[in-house]
């Protein structure tokens, strides 16, 4: 028995349009906070960081590759992980498609993790990508830019995240998180030692700027599979972390 409003086709296109309406101002109001991203002030970046690349040793100036800007995704792998986030993994499933159109409007993009670079060399073969990918681990990277914490930072209860203060030492007990820390080879704690984000950086006359950051549900945008489902039938439809990395679920 379907549960669920249903009608006629003439009442359906009524509330399309009305629908529409309200499509549209939240299109116009997200072109509104695009602007407003690109109008924050831009923060010289005067530390010197190193990073391992499939090419060798890069500063994040080389990142650009002789683009004016980068954007960074943020992939929670970790050194101790044996596999990458499946919550960054998911994301990170929409990236080498849209790297040379990046490219061709002067934009690089990479991802950025801790874990050694031959980990992350297997993993992205595992998964199939071939988007850049570059470990941080020689570098402070990772801690600066609030996507790595250390454990005496959990345990103050004073972790910095997401532009606020958080205690996650609650966090140590949550069967999901568990699940999900067992699936990257390490326990709750080491696991959320990593979080997700982006960062956008500028090159100009030889100086990096950092333009933009987000964190936690501000790369919702980024993850393709929702934009999708948010217009399925039953939307998100979410229980949970119901997600897998691609070659995880089962045959259908």
């Amino acid at each position: 028995m379907i549960d669920h409003k249903t009608g006629s086709r003439e009442e359906w296109l009524k509330a399309r349009l009305e629908l529409l309406d309200v499509e549209k101002d939240l299109t116009r109001r997200s072109d509104e906070v695009a602007r407003l991203r690109r109008e924050l002030p831009w923060v010289a970046i005067e530390k010197e960081y190193v990073f391992e690349t499939d090419e060798g040793p890069a500063s994040l100036t080389d990142l650009f590759h002789g683009r004016s800007q980068l954007l960074v995704y943020h992939f929670m792998f970790g050194p101790d992980f044996t596999a990458g986030c499946p919550s960054c993994s998911s994301i990170a499933d929409g990236f080498s498609g849209s790297v040379v159109h990046l490219a061709n409007h002067d934009v690089a993009f990479t991802a950025i993790s801790r874990a050694p670079l031959g980990k992350l060399q297997a993993y992205k073969r595992r998964m199939g990508w071939s988007f850049p990918w570059a470990s941080s681990s020689p570098s402070d990277f990772n801690h600066d830019f609030h996507v790595t914490h250390t454990d005496e930072e959990w345990r103050s209860g004073a972790v910095e995240y997401n532009f606020s203060t958080s205690d996650y030492r609650p966090a140590e007990k949550s069967p999901m998180l568990i699940e999900i820390a067992s699936g990257v080879g390490t326990d709750p704690v080491t696991y959320r030692q990593e979080g997700p984000g982006m960062s956008a950086f500028a090159l100009i006359d030889g100086v990096v700027f950092h333009t933009y950051s987000a964190y936690a549900r501000g790369v919702d945008g980024l993850w393709g599979m929702y934009s999708w489902l948010d217009r399925a039938p039953l939307g998100r439809n979410e229980t949970g972390a119901w997600w897998r990395r691609h070659d995880e679920y089962e045959e259908n």
